[in-house]
């Protein structure tokens, strides 16, 4: 735990810590999920205490923590400031969030695009983003080599290349053990030039493409090449460290131990373009600090976000590289961070700022169920995907239609 004037973490408890006692400077209250980083939670109370201008009080929320807040933020004894992975549409249309828009000016175009889309409404930002996670996929270069191919470029490559990697109990990739229609999303969508939902609020996969490409992905599954029923899932790179597999999906946060691990036999690449209009894919996504609006001290509030995640660069870089491994959400952070500057993690940042893209704010819970139960048909069960596809933009029109009736 933490300390320091005007700071202290918390848990669950109710006391959010607004009282005026002692130093006669505002109290906010600052939430943040619980983060399985070892040094996060003391790092983000040094932060706070070092605040002048307010006593924060930094609670730290195990459990379910996106209920939580939407809960706390329709009731007075909420959060001033809150980390959130959005603030989502109707968060922001139900005037639940504060216009964070005038804590970026002069420095707007130095946020990652990608990530500060999905905080952006109406042209107003919502949230400020606070550090990048994105995907990629991991190969081991001996391994490649030795099967005399080459790290792939398109889809069709990968699926050739997983093939054959395929060798005794080798498997040639793991997108992880439900066959990667959890995980790859939209990805293989924007990998083909395609979206999940377009700028004038359409499906975006409304195309003969999508269901060409994501068909390709059954092949995987149909040719046997894919890793399935691993000891850990995606999101943990054990498979590839144990030569489980010869190319697997997973999160920049696994490049420290891969490297580790592998030392140079490893390198990185994005999810493989297909298609003439396609390009390589990298999902990204940020959580970002909100201002509550039944918050008492709003302006207060404002000031103490734009001063920790727009001001204060040295605790920004702090917070993405000094506990796991993120990347900055400003761009000029992430181009001079001596973590970042070398070897794989110098080209996941490229990835990031060349290919990255965010899931976007009108994807409801709807559409993305629809969508992603459609590709699981698709992937293990040889379902046409013409006819799911269609069903999918079907579920994604009506969805998309409804969001934009509300007011």
């Amino acid at each position: 735990m933490a300390g320091g004037a005007g700071i202290a973490l918390t848990g669950c408890g109710s006391n959010t810590g607004r009282g005026g006692e002692g130093s006669g400077r505002p109290r906010l209250s600052h939430w943040y999920h619980q983060y399985g980083e070892a040094g996060t939670r003391q790092a983000v109370g040094r932060y706070a205490a070092a605040y002048d201008k307010a006593g924060v009080r930094v609670e730290w929320r195990p459990g379910n923590y996106d209920q939580q807040t939407a809960a706390a933020l329709l009731t007075d004894s909420g959060p001033d400031v809150f980390e959130v992975n959005g603030p989502t549409l109707d968060q922001i249309r139900g005037g639940q969030v504060v216009d964070l828009t005038g804590l970026l000016e002069g420095v707007k175009g130095d946020f990652n695009r990608a990530v500060l889309a999905p905080k952006t409404w109406d042209g107003r930002v919502w949230g400020i983003p606070q550090a990048i996670d994105t995907q990629l996929l991991y190969y081991r270069r001996s391994l490649l080599e030795k099967a005399g191919v080459r790290p792939p470029r398109t889809l069709d490559e990968l699926v050739d290349a997983a093939g054959r990697l395929t060798a005794g109990p080798v498997k040639g990739l793991f997108l992880g053990n439900d066959g990667g229609a959890g995980v790859l999303g939209g990805t293989p969508l924007y990998a083909a030039g395609l979206s999940l939902v377009t700028d004038d609020g359409k499906p975006g996969f409304d195309d003969p493409t999508a269901a060409r490409t994501l068909g390709k992905l059954h092949r995987l599954y149909a040719g046997k090449s894919l890793l399935l029923g691993a000891p850990a899932d995606w999101s943990d790179p054990a498979a590839l460290i144990q030569g489980l597999t010869a190319m697997q999906w997973s999160g920049l946060w696994a490049l420290p131990q891969v490297k580790k691990a592998l030392g140079d036999d490893f390198g990185v690449l994005p999810f493989p373009s297909d298609g003439p209009a396609g390009k390589p894919a990298v999902p990204v996504g940020a959580y970002a600090a909100a201002v509550s609006a039944r918050s008492g001290r709003r302006e207060e509030a404002k000031a103490y976000v734009k001063w920790l995640w727009v001001e204060r660069t040295d605790h920004q870089e702090d917070f993405a590289l000094s506990y796991g491994f993120h990347i900055p959400a400003r761009t000029s952070l992430a181009a001079k961070a001596a973590k970042l500057k070398e070897g794989a993690a110098a080209e996941i940042v490229g990835f990031t700022n060349d290919y990255g893209y965010a899931q976007p704010l009108l994807w409801t819970v709807a559409a993305q169920t629809a969508y992603q139960d459609a590709l699981s048909r698709i992937i293990k069960e040889g379902a046409d995907p013409e006819r799911e596809v269609k069903a999918a933009v079907r579920r994604t029109a009506e969805e998309l239609r409804r969001a934009g009736k509300k007011s």
